[in-house]
Formats: structure tokens, sequence, C-alpha cells
């Protein structure tokens, strides 16, 4: 799977996330291949940084179909917005991408099948299958090194300076512990808007 993580702290936003993917046993390194979690999207708003966890099938499928969108209907801004915005995607996905939405027998919503974190000058958020929403006041993490990102992104949150140094403090974590989760990592970073 993979450890992504996104931070809040000092004016700062982060997104961080390792480079490994695998399959069953077999894992690919950056060595082989760039294995980016992490894609940019440029919105009304200014520039967001999108970061994924789960099958390798769901990078492409999203970075497609969000660029597939109306510049004007990409809004990621705000809790309310990416609502909106993959609410907006979804059937996009299912008709044009093949999006499989059940999960299981008893599923409230069709799924998009998705575990994403948001960063951008307007804080970080994170959003799950039925297009359930976050807003995070400090970090968050998702994937298979999620728990070791968080245990250490909490233990370093008082002494560290940046939201930088916690995301990479997470970031190693993951890679030290998760068998799914390798170095090098992409870590990028934007100045948070001033709050009004």
């Amino acid at each position: 799977m993979t450890t992504l993580v996104v931070v809040k702290k000092a004016g700062q936003v982060a997104i961080a996330a390792d480079t490994l993917v695998t399959f069953g046993d077999t894992s690919l390194s950056h060595r082989f291949e760039a294995n980016s979690k992490v894609f940019k999207v440029d919105t009304p708003a200014g520039l967001s940084y999108v970061g994924m966890a789960g099958t390798v099938a769901h990078f492409p499928v999203l970075r497609k179909a969000m660029a597939a969108l109306p510049k004007e209907q990409l809004k990621l801004g705000s809790r309310d917005e990416v609502f909106d915005t993959f609410v907006k995607l979804h059937p996009l996905l299912k008709e044009t991408f093949f999006l499989q939405t059940k999960e299981d027998d008893n599923d409230p919503y069709e799924s998009s099948q998705f575990s994403v974190v948001i960063a951008n000058a307007s804080g970080i958020f994170g959003l799950y299958s039925y297009r359930e929403v976050f807003e995070f006041k400090e970090f968050w993490g998702i994937g298979s090194g999620r728990s070791f990102a968080l245990g250490a992104m909490h233990a370093c949150w008082d002494k560290a300076k940046t939201a930088r140094e916690v995301a990479m403090t997470g970031l190693h974590a993951g890679c030290e512990f998760d068998k799914n989760s390798a170095a090098p990592i992409e870590i990028f970073t934007l100045k948070m808007k001033a709050s009004k």
C-alpha cells in the first residue's frame, strides 16, 4: 500500500508520500518506476496536491477524471467544495472509467473506492469511499503505514517547527516499519492563506 501524510503547521501545509508500489509479495521500487503517489491539480483558487492510497489503477483514473472536469467545477478549498467536486466526479468515474462502486451488500451509498488526502493553501483534507470529507486541524495519514506515521507525527508535534518537518518524521516512520512503504520520499509544501 503506502504511507501518505498531510500536515498543517506554522503557516505551512505539507503533503508527503513514499514511492514503493507492491503487488502481493512483489515490490516495484522507485529505482524501476517513478511511482509518484501525489499529483498537482490547478483549481480556480490555486494549486492543490492530491495523494492517494489503494490500487495503482486509481492513480491515472483520478488524475484524468479531475482533468476532465471544467476548471470552474474543480474546487478543493473547503470541506464542502471537496465533497461537491467528488460528487461531480462520481458519475464520470462510473461511466468513463468503469469504476466498480460496490464494496459490500449493505453499502449505504455507491462507493468511489478512494482514500485521498488533499493539501492546498486553504488547509488539509481527507476523502474516503462514500465521499466522507474531513478537514484536519493538524495532521493525518492514509495507507498501510499510517499508524506508524500518525504516532511519529504526534510524538514530534510540539518540537517540530514546520509542517515539512512533521511530515518527514511521519514518512520516515512509515518507511522504517511498514513493509509496503519505502523511500525515496516525495514532499510538497505550500504557504497557508492568511486567516480572516
